[in-house]
């Protein structure tokens, strides 16, 4: 194994993706397990993700998603990718997290996004607009000076200064902030670690990586800039075995951008099989082709140039797909790949 592989932490982030035939509940529920199944691989953290009116996502509470995977494992860290904080007031999250780390010490993550709603429609619905993601920065500062106590980050006087957010007050629950934007200079400012994707589009996630350790100022949060790539990672026996599984996501994608509804993940053969307009077929070869995919060796000699350009300290996958069983055996071979678990460890259903 490389030297780069080897010393790369892997974790993995779960949007609760329903399946054709089957409900939010069981959605839901899978979550839970794949949580309890990547434990037994080794992998380091595991996020949910916040997602609301979108009827192909069960993930809507990522607070209260996080506290049941939380409560149904032992070792990994659990977090949110993330909670998107212009949704929320900062005081409740503020809360819901210290609530989370008092129960689940030492085991928590916090993080952070700046996306609204997905539609007009949810975001009239959460009371919000598309220019409320603007002061996100804002928010973030709001949000740590909660956990900091009476002054605010870098000694500044926090907003409401005879408020206090119990049991948050004290604690020290890691903040990571999603990147989308200015996403970079507002982690290094705050001196937290960023979260940032788009694995096959290293010239401008190296640009952003590099804009970020430039900027980076050392916080309560963070002594040094940490850095986690996030994005598709499919492994399979074959090339094509891979490329399969990346089909229901891609194609959903593609329904989204052409109809404006995010389906259920369909059976890839049946998805193979349809007929598809021109911009349907656009959009979803582009989906096929983002993702590393492939054996063990094609997806460890894409990861290893991945984390050589850009540094990273940590890579979070991202993948869905239709069948279950396919989507743990990607992980098992992921983990075999990147040292986290013995050959011996069976492939399960």
């Amino acid at each position: 194994m490389s030297s780069v592989i080897a010393s790369t932490r892997f974790s993995v982030l779960d949007r609760s993706r329903t399946r054709e035939g089957q409900d939010a509940p069981q959605a839901l529920r899978g979550t839970v397990r794949l949580a309890q199944q990547v434990e037994e691989l080794g992998f380091h953290r595991f996020w949910v993700a916040e997602h609301h009116g979108v009827p192909g996502v069960a993930g809507s509470a990522p607070t209260v998603l996080a506290a049941a995977v939380a409560a149904a494992t032992s070792t990994i860290r659990v977090g949110t990718g993330g909670v998107m904080l212009p949704n929320h007031q900062t005081l409740v999250v503020a809360e819901q997290f210290g609530v989370l780390e008092s129960l689940f010490p030492g085991r928590i993550d916090m993080g952070l996004g700046r996306s609204v709603g997905f539609t007009g429609g949810v975001r009239r619905a959460l009371g919000r607009e598309k220019d409320d993601a603007e002061d996100f920065a804002g928010q973030l500062s709001e949000l740590l000076g909660w956990f900091e106590g009476s002054r605010g980050p870098r000694g500044t006087r926090r907003a409401h200064p005879q408020v206090h957010a119990h049991p948050s007050e004290g604690l020290r629950v890691p903040p990571f902030v999603l990147a989308t934007g200015e996403g970079a200079g507002i982690a290094a400012a705050a001196g937290v670690p960023l979260v940032i994707g788009d694995l096959k589009g290293r010239d401008r996630l190296s640009a952003a990586v590099e804009r970020y350790r430039a900027e980076f100022r050392p916080s309560v949060w963070a002594d040094e800039p940490y850095v986690v790539v996030a994005g598709t990672v499919a492994v399979a026996g074959s090339e094509e075995e891979a490329r399969r599984l990346l089909v229901p996501e891609a194609w959903a994608m593609a329904y989204s951008r052409t109809h404006g509804t995010f389906p259920p993940l369909a059976p890839a053969g049946r998805i193979e099989a349809a007929a598809m307009t021109a911009k349907e077929r656009e959009f979803y070869e582009s989906g096929l082709r983002g993702p590393i995919h492939g054996t063990q060796e094609q997806v460890k000699e894409a990861l290893e140039a991945v984390i050589s350009d850009t540094g990273a300290d940590e890579v979070l996958v991202t993948t869905s797909t239709y069948d279950r069983a396919a989507l743990l055996d990607s992980f098992r071979r992921l983990a075999l790949l990147a040292g986290l678990t013995s050959a011996d460890v069976p492939a399960a259903a």
